[in-house]
């Protein structure tokens, strides 16, 4: 489990992301994306996690926000599937429902080395800000794909958009710091039947 760290940069001609993940930190984050709620998000993800965070995005922000919050995700993503490596150790499933004033949001992973995202979560309007709450599923969908995990997201109810937004996030974190946690009972093995989870 040591050293679970790693680094990713990528470069196209909409994007230039540079990431770094320490998983097994404190939560610390040092991102800038040029979008600030996606920003805000993101300290969520990394302060919940407990995954120390280093995100340097720029992108064509002149068109919209799209390619820097996607291209974000795969990069996190795949530093994350790079640091985990085998996935030996971990705990690999968790769930957890939760809560922020008026809305509860349920997120459960099971970081398989298998992508996939169900994603349940409705906005009441297209914008929280400036910022396209679609957005929110797309940065899910590449970490997911690009991680190698199952998560599936569900909110269950809410009123306030950010709030929505925000719970989601910390759900995914708050799941994501729970799986990733050494499993003491087997802290040398992958956790699979087949013996390996394919990242």
């Amino acid at each position: 489990m040591a050293g679970r760290s790693a680094e990713v940069s990528r470069t196209t001609k909409e994007t230039d992301i540079a990431v770094s993940v320490h998983v097994d930190g404190t939560g610390k984050a040092d991102i800038s994306t040029g979008v600030g709620f996606f920003d805000h998000m993101l300290d969520q993800l990394s302060r919940h996690s407990l995954i120390d965070m280093t995100i340097k995005a720029k992108g064509d922000l002149h068109i919209d926000d799209h390619h820097t919050v996607e291209d974000t995700g795969i990069a996190i993503g795949q530093a994350l599937s790079k640091a985990l490596g085998e996935r030996r150790g971990i705990m690999r499933y968790a769930s957890l429902d939760l809560a922020m004033d008026e809305t509860l949001t349920r997120a459960a992973v099971d970081v398989s080395g298998r992508p996939f995202l169900v994603w349940d979560v409705n906005f009441s309007a297209p914008k929280i800000g400036t910022f396209d709450t679609e957005l929110v599923r797309e940065f899910f969908n590449a970490l997911a794909q690009h991680a190698g995990i199952t998560l599936h997201v569900k909110n269950h109810y809410g009123a306030n958009n950010h709030h929505i937004a925000e719970t989601c996030f910390k759900a995914v974190a708050r799941v994501l710091r729970a799986a990733l946690e050494s499993d003491p009972r087997q802290p040398n093995a992958v956790p699979s039947t087949k013996g390996s989870l394919k990242g």
